[in-house]
């Protein structure tokens, strides 16, 4: 006899998590599945553990719409829970006059978003707040933050189990077939068992496409392509002068290469953009002259032989520039979520994701 469990969450990232928490909080019972011996161990441990105010994306979107709900969310839950974090601010820099409209299309941009709190500094204000920086004009955001990805998780994981949800790790999905009233899911891993279950939500990160294809009874066509962002992070051996978080005006594929601190005070850089045909974390330290250059727009006084090779993130890209949150108003298939494009945002915004497919799961 197969076994039967109501829901099933695929993927024990931030996003994952946080929606198998809603799940078992709204009364379902819930197990989540992760292939890693680990939860987290992609997307979710490897970014810029930035909390985001919600100033970039485009109006209407679900980034938009779900990064300023989720930031709020995050913000209370963190206080609620004890997750460290800590509300730094950051600067949005113009280093020269031909920045400045993008800057002005950005403050616009975060006010029709709901962003309301950004304020417009000279040159000279921006520089009495960090006297290191070389700007023109920049944009204070006093609600962007920073917090401990790995507390986050640890504190949405316990109220899952709290609620009767359970982790199960080393355990890849290797196989689904929809049926008449739910999905059966095959799963891999020394446990080798199927399972049925009501309710299914891809929250697979990296593997989203990969999961969806697996499924006997999804039409292709509802997977959309996915496109792999590498971002490549350089940590500061010395002490970082600023204290605030500092941004360049945004680049293509990216928010450029930034300035963020980690909850210790240590400086890192990045990401970067590299486009990628398969998942590599690798590091090439070579890629430190682009770096210093980057970095030398906005903080001209950067020592040489300062910056270390540190980590690599890969963001899962689509073709349009917003996260999909697919149901069976899209594929036709009741009980299913896919989670495709979830990249940043989705840690700030992951309580308000989760929020969201349970919604949408009825």
């Amino acid at each position: 006899m197969t076994d039967y469990v109501e829901a099933v969450v695929i993927g024990a990232g931030v996003v994952g998590l946080a929606v198998g928490r809603a799940l078992a909080q709204a009364g379902r019972e819930t197990l989540i599945l992760e292939a890693s011996n680990h939860f987290g161990m992609e997307t979710s441990s490897r970014n810029s553990e930035v909390i985001h105010a919600g100033i970039y994306y485009p109006t209407g979107s679900l980034k938009a719409a779900l990064c300023v709900a989720g930031r709020d969310m995050l913000y209370d839950y963190c206080v609620a829970r004890g997750v460290p974090h800590h509300r730094l601010g950051k600067l949005i820099v113009a280093t020269d006059a031909a920045q400045l409209p993008a800057l002005h299309r950005i403050q616009r941009q975060a006010a029709a978003n709901g962003v309301a709190d950004l304020e417009w500094l000279s040159g000279e204000g921006a520089r009495t707040l960090e006297p290191e920086l070389r700007a023109c004009a920049a944009l204070l955001s006093p609600s962007t933050g920073i917090i401990d990805s790995h507390a986050l998780m640890l504190a949405l994981l316990g109220d899952a189990e709290a609620a009767g949800a359970m982790l199960v790790q080393r355990s890849p999905v290797v196989g689904c077939t929809v049926r008449d009233e739910g999905f059966r899911v095959s799963i891999g891993g020394e446990g080798a068992i199927d399972l049925d279950c009501r309710f299914l939500v891809n929250a697979a990160g990296l593997y989203a496409q990969e999961l969806a294809h697996a499924i006997k009874g999804l039409k292709n066509c509802h997977v959309p392509a996915r496109h792999l962002a590498k971002g490549n992070y350089f940590t500061l051996a010395t002490r970082a002068p600023f204290a605030h978080l500092i941004y360049p005006v945004p680049e293509d594929g990216g928010l450029g290469v930034h300035l963020t601190l980690d909850m210790g005070g240590r400086g890192r850089f990045g990401p970067d953009v590299e486009w990628i045909d398969a998942i590599d974390y690798a590091v090439d330290p070579a890629r430190a002259e682009d770096f210093y250059a980057a970095i030398r727009r906005y903080w001209p006084g950067l020592p040489d032989g300062v910056l270390e090779a540190g980590y690599a993130g890969i963001r899962p890209k689509l073709h349009e520039a917003d996260f999909v949150i697919q149901g069976s108003d899209v594929h036709g298939l009741p009980g299913l979520i896919n989670l495709f494009g979830i990249e940043s945002p989705g840690l700030t915004a992951c309580l308000a994701i989760a929020e969201h497919v349970v919604r949408k799961l009825g």
